[in-house]
C-alpha cells in the first residue's frame, strides 16, 4: 500500500474570521510540532473565565488568528507598493505564529510562582532557537525580526509595538469569547489603513477613529477583563498555591504531582539554568498539570496548600477592595489581626491569605507612538491628532490598589 501525502495547505475555520489557509508546508510543519500543539492545553485569559464563563480559549486560537492577520497585512502593504520578499513575509508568519509560545501553563501564573527570573518571551525565543535548529536554519529571518535585529523596522513593529498584530487579534477574540462587546475592535479597518513610511508602520488619516477606538477599547477591555477584581484575586491565589508547593518541595515534602510540574517544583529553575533539557521538559507542562495537581492538593495535609487548593476547585475566592490611594498599614495591620484571631491561620503564613499590591494599565504609551500619514504627507502622534480629548487622558498610567484577604465564612 503506497504511503498518502499529507495535505499540507490545510484550511482552519475559525469562529471570528472564518476560514484560515495555512500559507506553506513550513508554517504546517511548525502547528504540527508538539511543541506548538501544548499552546491547545494552555488558556488564552487564565482563570477569566471564572469571571467570563466563556473565555475557555486557547493560546493556540489566538496564535492562529495572528498569523491570519498577518497575512492580510502583508497583503495590504504590497498593494500599496511596500517591497516585502516572499522570505520576509514568511518569516513575519513564523514570528507572529511563535510569539507566545514561551507561556507557561495559565499564562503568567508560571512567571511568578515556580520559574523566577525567566519572562514568557525569552522561553518563546529559546523554543524559536530549538526549533531552528530542527528546521535547518528556516526560521532564522523570523528571529532576526522578532529580536527587532533586522534592519526594516516596520516588520517588527508589526509583531511588537502598540498598535501590532498581536493585539489586533487578542483584543477581539477575548471581547468574543467573554461576550464584552467594548472590546470589539474593527482589526480588517486597521490593516486595511496601514502603510509604511520612512520604514515606520503608520495608519493613514481616514483611519484615525479606528485607532481612537482601538486605544479605547484596550482601557476598558484591561479594566473591565484582564485586570477584575475577581480575576485578580484568582490570578494571585493560583500563583500563592503554586509558591506555597514550591516552599514545601524545597523542604522535601511529598506533593502529587505529574512529572513536569514535579521536575520544576523540586527544582530551581532561573535564567542561568534554563537548558535545552529543561526546556523540552517545560513544553510537557500545560494547564491540565496544573489544574489536576490542584485537585489533588485539596486534600493535602498542609493548611495552607489545601485552604488555597480548595479555594480555586471550588471558586470560593477571597475578599478584593480595590481604590486608588495605597491602604494604609494600619489598616492592613486591622487585616492581619482579624484574619489570625479568627482562624488556625500562623502569623508565619499571614502572606498567603492578606496579600496586598498594585495595578498598573496605560492604555496608550506616548513613547512608542502610532503614528498618522495626514493627507498633506507629514507624520503625527495619535495623541496629537485627534480631536478626542479623552485620548490624551489615555496617555497617563494608572494606578489602582488592591487588598485580598478571606471572608468570613473562609476563616475557620
Amino acid at each position: 500500500m503506497k504511503n498518502r501525502k499529507t495535505n499540507k495547505l490545510k484550511i482552519i475555520n475559525d469562529p471570528i474570521y472564518g476560514f484560515i489557509t495555512i500559507p506553506n508546508s513550513l508554517i504546517f510543519d511548525i502547528i504540527e510540532h508538539p511543541y506548538f500543539q501544548r499552546l491547545r492545553r494552555v488558556t488564552q485569559m487564565g482563570l477569566s473565565n471564572m469571571v467570563y464563563p466563556g473565555a475557555n480559549h486557547t493560546r493556540f486560537h489566538h496564535a492562529i488568528g495572528c498569523m491570519h492577520l498577518m497575512q492580510k497585512a502583508v497583503q495590504v502593504l504590497r498593494n500599496k507598493d511596500i517591497n516585502i520578499s516572499d522570505e520576509e513575509a514568511n518569516a513575519l508568519y513564523v514570528a507572529i505564529l511563535l510569539h507566545d509560545i514561551g507561556h507557561g501553563a495559565f499564562s503568567h501564573a508560571l512567571e511568578h510562582s515556580i520559574v523566577s527570573g525567566v519572562s514568557h518571551e525569552e522561553i518563546s525565543l529559546k523554543f524559536m532557537h530549538a526549533l531552528n535548529k530542527e528546521f535547518n536554519g528556516q526560521l532564522s529571518l523570523a528571529i532576526e525580526i522578532f529580536e527587532g535585529k533586522y534592519h526594516r523596522k516596520f516588520l517588527y513593529q508589526l509583531i511588537s509595538s502598540q498598535l501590532d498584530i498581536d493585539r489586533l487579534d487578542y483584543l477581539k477574540r477575548d471581547s468574543f469569547y467573554t461576550g464584552v462587546t467594548e472590546g470589539n475592535i474593527s482589526s480588517d479597518r486597521l490593516i486595511a489603513m496601514m502603510n509604511v513610511v520612512k520604514d515606520q508602520l503608520v495608519i493613514e488619516e481616514k483611519g484615525i477613529y479606528s485607532v481612537e477606538q482601538f486605544i479605547i477599547a484596550r482601557r476598558l477591555m484591561y479594566w473591565q477583563v484582564y485586570l477584575h477584581k475577581t480575576g485578580l484575586v484568582a490570578e494571585n491565589t493560583l500563583v500563592n498555591v503554586l509558591k506555597r508547593a514550591k516552599e514545601l518541595a524545597i523542604k522535601g515534602v511529598e506533593l502529587p504531582a505529574g512529572k513536569a510540574l514535579k521536575y520544576f517544583l523540586y527544582n530551581p529553575i532561573s535564567e542561568d539554568n534554563f537548558t535545552d533539557t529543561i526546556l523540552k521538559i517545560f513544553a510537557e507542562l500545560d494547564d491540565y498539570d496544573v489544574m489536576s495537581a490542584i485537585k489533588e492538593w485539596v486534600h493535602h495535609d498542609d493548611f495552607v496548600l489545601s485552604s488555597l487548593a480548595k479555594m480555586i476547585i471550588h471558586r470560593n475566592l477571597f475578599k478584593i477592595e480595590i481604590q486608588n490611594e495605597p491602604f494604609e498599614e494600619t489598616y492592613i495591620n486591622k487585616i492581619y489581626k482579624k484574619v489570625t484571631e479568627n482562624s488556625i491561620i500562623k502569623t508565619a503564613d499571614l502572606s498567603y491569605f492578606v496579600l496586598s499590591n498594585k495595578i498598573k494599565h496605560q492604555a496608550y504609551n506616548t513613547n512608542e507612538p502610532i503614528k498618522i500619514y495626514t493627507k498633506k504627507g507629514k507624520l503625527k502622534d495619535i495623541a496629537k491628532a485627534s480631536d478626542q480629548l479623552n485620548l490624551r487622558a489615555l496617555t497617563k498610567p494608572v494606578i489602582k490598589y488592591y487588598l485580598c484577604y478571606p471572608k468570613k465564612t473562609q476563616l475557620v
